[in-house]
């Protein structure tokens, strides 16, 4: 017997190595060392010595059931890129740049087109950030994953000085709280609409979501954005907390940066949610605590400002591209998110 007996291909990885490599090293700056192959990637720290005190953040994550939307239309190329995105944003709220990002794609058989799609995406995503994609690891487990099916995750590791983390400490009553539009689902909740569109709406990814012109399939497969260019405003000191909206959404994400005497008071009335969260929510006749906690309803990211800097902050060129929006604001309490309908 061969491996390829057992379900694993040797030769098809070889096919798709190639071509994954040109795309990992668009990705690589100066501080690569060594190339694309080795058993581990190498990255230069010197830099590091430029902080007074460098601290390293990391965080690690997954697409989710999004993948299986992914599969169903055939589209491999921007779910990649919603986890780097993911990752990003993870580490961003601390107030972290980006070094590198390190990817694992778990299959029941490598299909090459369709890895070097993924990759492209992780690929595509890091360079829009200045992070090297520096390595990964592509499983093929017959009998654990389906064919066709796959599954993502993504380490991300970035830094920031001691001084210039944001942790929300200084959060206090009277602070205001900028909403940040988000693209759709982004990479949450998704085993809620997937149940909502196919069975309740009865509905198939491949029919037009009439208030978009969109397929299903396209609208639930819009990219999660990345949110970098907040670096420039904490670079300025204009942020004192900053929630990624994601598992969760706003009552589990935004009091993970609360201060114990603190609430956060969230006006749903502020902004318009895309249409595909309204026709989730009515579809599925899902009560609004449920919606709010499941998916970001149109936030993908919050941050907490003082409110005499709420101006400068709405009117920076850096976030005009996310419509930034007064959502709430802070008052005394317990450490809860408070929403109001």
């Amino acid at each position: 017997m061969t491996y390829s007996d057992a379900g694993v291909s040797l030769a098809a990885w070889n096919v798709a190595k190639a071509k994954i490599g040109k795309l990992v090293s668009r990705t690589y700056n100066d501080k690569v060392v060594g190339k694309f192959g080795h058993f581990g990637g190498m990255f230069d720290i010197s830099e590091l010595k430029n902080y007074e005190m460098p601290i390293l953040v990391s965080s690690v994550d997954g697409v989710g059931t999004k993948l299986k939307i992914a599969v169903a239309m055939g589209k491999h190329d921007t779910v990649g890129e919603d986890l780097v995105n993911h990752c990003v944003n993870d580490i961003l709220v601390l107030g972290a740049k980006p070094l590198f990002f390190l990817d694992y794609i778990g299959t029941g058989k490598l299909l090459p087109k369709v890895a070097e799609k993924i990759i492209e995406g992780f690929s595509r995503a890091c360079k829009n950030v200045g992070c090297v994609l520096i390595g990964g690891e592509t499983a093929e487990m017959p009998g654990v994953y389906g064919n066709n099916d796959y599954d993502l995750v993504g380490t991300i590791v970035g830094v920031v000085d001691e001084a210039d983390v944001v942790d929300g400490s200084t959060i206090k009553t009277g602070d205001v709280l900028i909403g940040l539009r988000s693209n759709g689902l982004h990479t949450n909740g998704y085993s809620l609409a997937r149940k909502i569109v196919t069975e309740a709406a009865g509905k198939k990814y491949t029919d037009v979501f009439k208030p978009t012109g969109r397929t299903f399939g396209e609208e639930l497969l819009r990219t999660h954005r990345s949110y970098a260019p907040v670096l420039a405003l904490m670079g300025d000191r204009l942020i004192k907390g900053c929630a990624h909206l994601t598992g969760g959404g706003f009552q589990e994400n935004i009091n993970r940066i609360l201060p114990a005497k603190c609430n956060a008071v969230i006006n749903t009335k502020a902004w318009t949610p895309d249409p595909i969260f309204t026709f989730l929510q009515k579809a599925g006749n899902v009560e609004n605590d449920e919606i709010y906690r499941t998916l970001n309803m149109g936030i993908g990211m919050v941050l907490a400002v003082e409110e005499s800097k709420a101006e400068e902050v709405l009117k920076r060129k850096e976030i005009a591209a996310f419509d930034p929006t007064i959502i709430g604001s802070v008052a005394k309490g317990t450490g809860i998110v408070k929403m109001k309908y």
